[in-house]
């Protein structure tokens, strides 16, 4: 499903369910250790996706941990994200010599718990998704809007190293199907340019919101 929004040189694995008879291996094993089994059962499908995805990319399984701010660690010469909700799980990656970086998410189709969308919206953001919340009213845009800064914070950190805060990124959403979201910081520097926006896609089906940026390697 996700690959609608990805280019086809992107890797992509997802699942709608939690297969039995995954395993993790120990340095995994480890992280989860003492978690509920919810949290067990998606953090080993998504790595099971991911693994699948590496195996597109002709790279051998191995552990998939978090590094700083709990971000995976991938295979040197590969970049990509991994995400999860109710029902689904996915990983998409890429190598770094077709991508910068890679951000996906994705969550529930259901409009935000109360206060969320003051929580991590700029002003702006919160009159042009009522706007879009009063034109098409079946599909909830505020979770859409939430969807797409954790996507664009998943891209942005390993380009960076940095934390980007909800309020330092400004999403414009075209119903379309695409998002730009203006960097209100300084962001990175790809061949020689800095980076002053991300443009991403998202899709609304089967009860849930995916959205994703994919920035290119620059070549020379």
């Amino acid at each position: 499903m996700i690959e609608q929004i990805l280019p086809p040189s992107a890797a992509v694995s997802e699942s709608f369910e939690d297969p039995a008879g995954l395993t993790l291996f120990p340095e995994e094993e480890a992280l989860v250790a003492n978690s509920v089994q919810k949290r067990r059962r998606e953090f080993t499908t998504v790595r099971h996706c991911a693994r699948r995805a590496l195996g597109e990319l002709g790279v051998e399984p191995v552990p998939i941990v978090s590094g700083a701010r709990g971000a995976p660690i991938w295979p040197a010469g590969i970049v990509g994200s991994m995400t999860h909700c109710d029902g689904y799980r996915a990983a998409v990656l890429g190598r770094a010599a077709a991508f910068a970086t890679l951000g996906v998410d994705a969550e529930p189709h259901a409009p935000l718990p109360e206060g969320v969308l003051d929580a991590i919206a700029l002003p702006a953001e919160r009159t042009r998704t009522a706007a879009l919340a009063a034109a098409r009213p079946t599909v909830c845009w505020d979770r859409l809007l939430f969807s797409a800064k954790e996507s664009v914070y998943k891209a942005w950190f390993p380009l960076t190293g940095r934390w980007l805060d909800f309020a330092e990124a400004d999403i414009v959403v075209d119903p379309a199907g695409t998002f730009v979201a203006e960097l209100l910081v300084p962001g990175p520097v790809l061949g020689g340019v800095p980076v002053t926006a991300f443009t991403g896609r998202f899709l609304v089906g089967r009860g849930l919101v995916l959205t994703a940026i994919s920035i290119p390697t620059p070549t020379a």
